[in-house]
């Protein structure tokens, strides 16, 4: 899997504390290393990241070695990006974007309040 900076890793065993748990909103990419797509979406995610720190956290997670949470949320496509809110899974987009159509995508999520 493709790391990139301020893109966190998560697990089946962390993906509760580390999402769910966290204060800020999460996006959560799913994905896979056969994934062409996905690796596309990586340098997306990490220039949001970087912009976006402060309003919205953002990891990554392993489909074929995650099946746990996978199959918790149906993803069936990758990437599969989903947005959660206080532990509420509010927004969720399937395919990659370009970083200008991804931030409208999130605009709602990251209004203040």
């Amino acid at each position: 899997m493709i790391q990139v900076e301020g893109v966190t890793t998560v697990t089946d065993t962390d993906f509760d504390t580390e999402v769910l748990g966290a204060e800020l909103p999460v996006l959560v990419k799913f994905t896979a290393d056969w994934c062409g797509p996905c690796r596309q979406l990586a340098p997306v995610l990490g220039a949001v990241a970087s912009e976006q720190a402060d309003r919205l956290k953002i990891v990554q997670l392993d489909v074929d070695r995650n099946p746990e949470i996978t199959l918790r949320y149906g993803v069936l496509a990758t990437p599969t990006l989903m947005v959660f809110r206080a532990g509420e899974l509010v927004k969720s987009m399937v395919g990659a974007r370009p970083k200008r159509r991804l931030l409208e995508e999130l605009e709602d999520v990251l209004v203040q309040g």
